[in-house]
Order: structure tokens, then C-alpha cells, then sequence
């Protein structure tokens, strides 16, 4: 049942933000890259929030039954907001350029996150120059139970110094300018991690510093 409030015509959103939130969710789900009931999608305009609702599985996402809250919090229309909110928000405090937040469960970026040994200042090593590109710096932050508090905190240090975070045994998060661009560094995210499982034990040859410079210099950060 959708909540007994504020409808979507007194928002900010239009059908187009809520169909493309559908269609990407769906894609994500399609690939295995979500799996079940885990991850979610936002979209910011000016002081609201979209987001796939609590317990949503992005593969069934309803256009009509997505969350709409103020940029505080405060439950505007739609179906309950994911409990991660919270996290969304924290991105969106430190990087009020980004438009929009993807978080994602794929199974080998929750595999890297699990490892030891691991630089909490960038998870994973630049393999290719579209992670460098896409992503940049992955800082890696201890576990802390979804949607907490301690995690939001978490979150939201790491947010100051990255558009992007690996959090420990749950999965990526990521903002960007637009869900389009969001989503595209979630996936890079992955490809990366899985690239890295591959390669462990090999004595890969990465990116070298002189190589990762260069790419900053050539597609500077946007947000």
C-alpha cells in the first residue's frame, strides 16, 4: 500500500526519473547483479530524494510505489524509503553536485570486501583506466549493520575524501552526476573486484602511478 500523504504530482519528480529508476533497476537485477531483495537506486532534485522502497527487489520495482523524501528525510509520497537512506543522504551532503546514488550486493565486490589485507584508502588496485575513470578512489569502511548509524557515520568520512565506498561484507555505493553515471561506476565496481579475484596470486601488472595520474588529468573529476 502506498503512503497516505503527499502525492507524486506535489513533487519534484516526473515519470521519466521514475521510469528510468524502473529500467535500470531492472537491468541491474537481469544481469545478477542484485541479487533478491538487496540494493537501491536514488535520484536527487533540488531539496527531495527519490529511492526504491524497503525490502524492494530492483527486478519488480513498481514506478508508482517508489519513495519520495525531503533531502532530510522526511517521508513525502510513495512506499516506505529503504532503511539506507541514510547512506544516500551522507553522499549526497558531501557531493551536492551528484544527482543521483547506486548501492549494489554484486557477489564479487561483497567477495572483495571480505578479504584481508585490503587499503582502506582504495580497496582495489587500478587494473583498468575505466575504474580509474568511473570510480577513482574506493575506500574501504568496516562492517556496521545496515542502515545504522555507525554505518552512516562511516559513510559519510569516507564520502569527504570519494564519490565511491566499499563497505565490508555488504557492497558498493556509489554517487555521481546522473543514475546513468551511478550505475555505470557500481558495474565497473564489480567488473574490477571480479578481475581482481582472477588475478590473485598472479603478480598482475596494474596501472602505475605515472598512468593514473595522466587519466586524472585527462577526464578530471566531475563532482
Amino acid at each position: 500500500m502506498t503512503f497516505d500523504g503527499t502525492n507524486f504530482n506535489d513533487t519534484n519528480f516526473d515519470d521519466t526519473v521514475r521510469t528510468q529508476i524502473v529500467q535500470l533497476g531492472a537491468a541491474l537485477y537481469d544481469r545478477g547483479l542484485t541479487p533478491g531483495r538487496t540494493g537501491n537506486l536514488s535520484v536527487r532534485t533540488d531539496d527531495e530524494i527519490m529511492i526504491t522502497p524497503t525490502a524492494a527487489c530492483l527486478g519488480r520495482l513498481d514506478p508508482e510505489r517508489l519513495a519520495v523524501t525531503s533531502i532530510d528525510g522526511a517521508h513525502l509520497a510513495g512506499d516506505r524509503p529503504s532503511k539506507e537512506l541514510v547512506l544516500h543522504q551522507a553522499l549526497y551532503r558531501h557531493h551536492p553536485t551528484c544527482s543521483a546514488v547506486a548501492h549494489l550486493h554484486s557477489t564479487s565486490a561483497v567477495a572483495v570486501s571480505c578479504l584481508p589485507g585490503l587499503s582502506t584508502e582504495d580497496a582495489l588496485p587500478p587494473i583498468t583506466p575505466y575504474f580509474v575513470m568511473r570510480v577513482g578512489r574506493l575506500p574501504l569502511i568496516d562492517y556496521a549493520p545496515p542502515g545504522s548509524p555507525e554505518l552512516e557515520e562511516q559513510v559519510s568520512r569516507a564520502s569527504q575524501r570519494s564519490r565511491a565506498v566499499l563497505m565490508r561484507n555488504h557492497g558498493s555505493l556509489v554517487a555521481a552526476l546522473s543514475l546513468d553515471s551511478a550505475v555505470d561506476a557500481v558495474e565497473e565496481i564489480e567488473e574490477t573486484a571480479r578481475l581482481y579475484l582472477l588475478l590473485e596470486g598472479r603478480s598482475p601488472a596494474y596501472l602505475r602511478e605515472e598512468a593514473v595520474a595522466d587519466l586524472h588529468r585527462r577526464f578530471p573529476p566531475t563532482a
